[in-house]
């Protein structure tokens, strides 16, 4: 959790800091690498995640580096959970520069029709309304403030365009996100607010441990093979340079991945 001086250097609505950005998932993987960059970069992050511990551990990490954060524990999938989230953000900081929709969840491979329709529920909350709750309610500042305008960056997935074996659930969300990411770009034209869609394929984080060692993932062609990762950082500073553009430019897609990785063909 922050502490007072953590706070102190956060700001207030009265003395806020030159740019703030909110990224989800921001405890592990890909949202704390984001997170870190983009403190690096100069923005003050509002951490959002479940497990309050990794919140203070990124919180921690970005310190050490003269960073500026405010963990705020959030579950993407509850409503009540985000509307507080940007309440935060309203109360604390006034404005909005950056929202970074990273939080996600992925299911056991399964055969479609073995699907649980609860998995398939949760999957969708999180990946897919989640990020459009968010989304709404940074619009809703970024519409507001004075000067107006941001940026909203979203966690595609290299999945948004080829998808791997057994994976429907996780496939239909990140290929919506694409659609969401589109209408969003479009819709937020007239108010300076961009919307771009980063893609990353294995990325060395706790979640794709699997991939790179013991029996590796599941191919199209009923193989399982280990799959080449990159840095997690390079994920990160991606995310930072779409950040860093004015709001006259916009990264609409940014596929970054593992160079050796199955993608192209899936093989």
């Amino acid at each position: 959790m922050s502490t007072d001086s953590d706070q102190n250097r956060a700001g207030t609505a009265t003395d806020a800091p030159a740019k703030v950005a909110v990224v989800t998932g921001a405890g592990t993987g890909i949202g704390r690498a984001a997170a870190l960059a983009l403190m690096e970069t100069g923005f003050t992050v509002v951490l959002a995640g479940r497990r309050p511990e990794m919140l203070a551990e990124t919180a921690a990490l970005g310190a050490a580096i003269g960073g500026s954060s405010l963990p705020v524990p959030t579950d993407v999938a509850d409503p009540a959970s985000i509307a507080a989230l940007f309440a935060t953000v309203r109360e604390r900081f006034g404005r909005l520069d950056l929202l970074f929709n990273n939080a996600g969840i992925g299911t056991a491979a399964v055969p479609l029709e073995d699907l649980p329709l609860a998995t398939w529920r949760a999957v969708v909350d999180t990946n897919l309304t989640g990020p459009f709750l968010c989304a709404q309610e940074a619009i809703r500042i970024m519409k507001a403030q004075t000067p107006r305008g941001g940026r909203i960056i979203n966690n595609g997935s290299i999945s948004a365009h080829t998808p791997r074996p057994l994976a429907a659930a996780y496939t239909a969300t990140k290929h919506a996100i694409s659609g969401l990411t589109k209408q969003i770009a479009l819709d937020g034209r007239q108010f300076d607010i961009c919307c771009g869609q980063i893609d990353i394929g294995n990325a060395a984080t706790p979640l794709t441990e699997r991939m790179a060692y013991g029996q590796g993932v599941l191919q199209p062609s009923g193989d399982t093979i280990v799959e080449a990762r990159m840095d997690v950082a390079h994920a990160g500073r991606a995310v930072a340079y779409m950040a860093s553009l004015p709001l006259d430019a916009n990264v609409l897609f940014m596929t970054v991945m593992a160079n050796q990785m199955p993608f192209v063909g899936r093989g």
